[in-house]
């Protein structure tokens, strides 16, 4: 899948990841909403985060490569 093709399903809260990428890197999501300490949520200008299998989360910003690959797949499992 391209990542225009891909971007629709991580709108609607789907998990997504580029099977050219190394294997730690286990998918990335959209969010638009942080956490706080009292337990609520704020609503804010939406991001992407990667989730990878070493290091937790981390920002994530769309390189070229990435928008122009064709190899996007939806995950369905963390």
């Amino acid at each position: 899948m391209t990542f225009e093709e891909v971007l629709p399903q991580i709108k609607r809260g789907a998990k997504a990841v580029r099977t050219g990428w190394s294997g730690f890197e286990l998918y990335i999501e959209l969010r638009d909403e942080i956490g706080t300490s009292d337990g609520s949520f704020l609503q804010v200008t939406p991001y992407f985060l990667i989730k990878t299998s070493d290091e937790g989360y981390s920002m994530f910003s769309p390189t070229p490569c990435d928008v122009l690959a064709d190899d996007w797949k939806i995950v369905t499992a963390e």
